[in-house]
């Protein structure tokens, strides 16, 4: 499941490498105010923000009279930020065949439109306004697969309005589209030279409780059809990436090829309700652990133990 990419596309200057930049949380991405600045694609692998992570490793903690938490592991999304598109691409202007190249090998299109002004920042690549700018790459998109019959016009799409910091909380309640976010990409950027606790403060000051980046992160996770489900024990607590839709034996084979052989049983239970019971103990004594079979439907949240033969 790790091989999912989100490709993050749009055209030259509307912000897409200084969002990279954030979403890594270093400076890998050149960032430059001219056409290109991205030319082989970025790639980086980006955790998935999951507070019940946190909850499940105190359980944890707390049962196994452990002094420390157990190491934490998250599920991630990786993202490859990919050179900006400009009219005629499909033809193999600017860097068309490069872009249109890179952008097959990814599952998913995070598509970054220039919702800002800057007269420093000059506009690039036939960018007039946030909605021509959509329809200008989606036209691109749809011409190559005319010449390619790929679908690329097909993948699944999430806008991402790039807006300046003083416009983000307008911007926010404006927005009526089910798959679109707003950003301020400098902003998220900016975040990156602050530590935890400055980074918390400035969000509560601005009224909100995750970054734009958290919910890019779980937005993108969500765009591939991706679910985790949750082990937890003294060795570790992890969020295990699956599609959604994936039975128990094959989810159990994330953990280890071996174990979709040797599959018995998977005990389950949802994440709310052992957070409810306080322990697996007291989840056990009320009867909310189920086993479940090889075809049962493993749902977001699970927290499972697979049984598995040697």
């Amino acid at each position: 499941m790790s091989s999912l990419k989100c490709g993050i596309v749009g055209l030259p200057n509307v912000g897409k490498s200084t969002l990279f930049n954030a979403l890594l949380k270093k400076r890998v991405a050149l960032s430059a105010n001219y056409p290109f600045a991205t030319v082989e694609p970025n790639v980086g692998v980006v955790a998935v923000s999951d507070k019940r992570l946190q909850r499940l490793a105190e359980l944890v903690k707390n049962e196994e009279k452990m002094d420390n938490l157990p190491p934490i592991v998250p599920a991630a999304v990786e993202f490859v930020d990919i050179a900006g598109l400009v009219k005629g691409a499909s033809q193999g202007e600017g860097l068309g065949n490069q872009f249109l190249s890179h952008i097959r090998e990814v599952d998913a299109i995070i598509h970054v439109l220039r919702d800002f002004e800057d007269p420093n920042v000059v506009r690039a690549g036939g960018s007039v306004s946030p909605q021509e700018d959509k329809e200008l790459v989606e036209t691109e998109l749809a011409l190559a697969d005319i010449d390619k019959i790929d679908k690329l016009s097909t993948k699944p799409v999430l806008y991402v309005y790039n807006v300046d910091e003083k416009e983000l909380r307008i911007k926010n309640k404006e927005l009526r589209e089910e798959n679109a976010l707003v950003i301020s990409a400098k902003l998220e950027e900016e975040f990156v030279d602050l530590n935890e606790e400055e980074r918390m403060q400035y969000l509560k000051e601005m009224g909100i409780e995750e970054t734009g980046l958290e919910k890019l992160i779980k937005a993108a996770y969500k765009l591939l059809g991706l679910i985790s489900f949750l082990t937890a024990g003294k060795k570790e607590v992890r969020a295990w990436t699956i599609k959604n839709g994936t039975n128990a034996q094959m989810a159990a084979g994330v953990i280890h090829t071996d174990f979709i052989k040797g599959f018995i049983r998977a005990q389950v239970i949802e994440y709310d309700k052992l957070i409810e019971a306080g322990s697996y103990a007291a989840a056990k004594s009320k009867g909310w652990i189920r086993t479940e079979g090889k075809d049962y439907i493993v749902k977001d949240g699970d927290v499972i133990e697979f049984l598995v033969s040697s």
